[in-house]
């Protein structure tokens, strides 16, 4: 059976269409959701089959959706239509088992059974082994300047199948739909697709056996590399060969502002960091927690009309999902001081809603406080903020009537993550 004869077999195309019903996903240019996918299907499958059959079926473009990043700038994602998104899925099922078994042990990027957290423990193993700096590489917008072609070449080395290299190449060439206008693409495969990062990781396996074949130590997750070495020199010779490499042979850029040759503790690597010393434990970057905060300051905005159980019902969903991902590092000290803080700027919330003194007094009185305290309270002149750290509205509104809210613990949830 030939590979588009697998990619096209109804039990990989049913598997493919839970997997993207599943994912659900913002619909692309057509408008179809993904609800509305199956009876879609029914009615034009039978064409679109008989086109990828021919070879002449061509994707849509994809819809471009700009997103912020934390630095400055935007990481732009192409998001395909519905049914692009089935047919990238069922070929990712079967392109899958193909490529993944060969690819290095140092790649943990869009892998099955491997996460960002492997690469993280597998860099602490090497700093702990005694290679104290590391070579950061970052390539710039490496997504939106894959070379087509070296990219095929890579690809058409295990797919042998003529009609499948010809629909893959045919997505990597559907477009950019920018204000209406359809803009072709002759580089770069647009992130937001599901058979973007494989492709990513079929290119950047020729640099995962280059660094093999030179006996270094590293870590890739997708776009992102560290190598790990044991000097500063070392690493300024690696850094400066590792470039020409790409430049030359994979024909990407690095981004220079952003890589650089370090010790570990001043770089990020996925969101973490270490602490110096002989035993690189695994903690927090600066810039994570800069991020936890800014989410939120927009989920506890107080002025933000939305009732406070579902305001932390948001935020439950948020902070949980967060220390699902950041439990891997020591953080009980910060948890603690933003749980704290996350509590505070709920009673700002209450305060804003609260509104006039009134309100404010009954509230207080409901909650406990006597009538003389209620009463300061209620009429202090104090800026909200600074009344939001109050002693009184502190034991009025602390950890147990929060938890009565539904408020869920970050440190409780982080000791269960690491105890599990």
């Amino acid at each position: 059976m030939d590979l588009l004869e697998k990619v096209l077999s109804r039990e990989n195309l049913t598997a493919a269409l839970k997997r993207v019903e599943g994912n659900k996903g913002a619909p692309g240019i057509d408008g179809v959701t993904t609800e509305q996918l199956r009876d879609y299907l029914r009615e034009h499958w039978a064409t679109i089959r008989s086109q990828i059959e021919a070879g002449t079926y061509r994707p849509s473009p994809v819809r471009r959706v700009e997103i912020p990043k934390p630095d400055g700038g935007v990481r732009l994602l192409g998001i395909p239509t519905v049914v692009d998104r089935l047919i990238q899925q069922a070929i990712l099922q079967v392109l899958t088992p193909v490529f993944d078994s060969d690819f290095s042990n140092s790649s943990f990027g869009f892998r099955p059974g491997r996460r960002a957290h492997d690469a993280v423990r597998k860099a602490k193993q090497f700093i702990e082994e005694g290679y104290r700096y590391v070579v950061d590489i970052d390539l710039e917008k490496f997504f939106d300047r894959v070379n087509h072609d070296i990219l095929m070449s890579r690809v058409a080395r295990k797919v042998k199948d003529k009609r499948l290299l010809k629909l893959i190449r045919a997505y990597l060439q559907s477009g950019v739909m920018v204000n209406g206008v359809c803009v072709t693409t002759e580089e770069g495969t647009p992130q937001g697709g599901p058979l973007s990062p494989l492709l990513a990781n079929i290119l950047l396996d020729d640099l995962d056996k280059e660094l093999e074949k030179r006996g270094h130590r590293f870590c890739r997750y997708a776009d992102d590399c560290n190598i790990y070495v044991r000097t500063k020199r070392a690493g300024q010779r690696v850094k400066e060969s590792v470039e020409r490499y790409l430049t030359r042979v994979l024909k990407l850029k690095v981004n220079q502002q952003k890589s650089a040759v370090d010790q570990p503790y001043k770089r990020k690597f996925l969101g973490f960091s270490f602490v110096p010393g002989k035993e690189a434990r695994i903690r927090l970057h600066p810039k994570s927690i800069t991020r936890l905060k800014e989410r939120i300051r927009q989920l506890t905005n107080p002025h933000w009309s939305i009732s406070m159980q579902e305001r932390i019902r948001k935020l439950n969903q948020y902070l949980m999902g967060w220390i699902g991902y950041f439990a891997l590092a020591e953080a009980k000290k910060h948890l603690l001081r933003i749980e704290e803080w996350i509590r505070r700027r709920l009673r700002l919330c209450l305060w804003t809603q609260w509104k006039r003194v009134r309100t404010r007094y009954r509230e207080l009185r409901s909650l406990g406080l006597s009538h003389n305290k209620a009463l300061e309270i209620a009429n202090t002149r104090k800026g909200a903020w600074r009344t939001t750290k109050t002693p009184h509205m502190h034991k009025a509104l602390g950890v147990a009537y929060w938890q009565q809210q539904g408020l869920l613990s970050l440190v409780q949830r982080y000791f269960k993550l690491r105890q599990a």
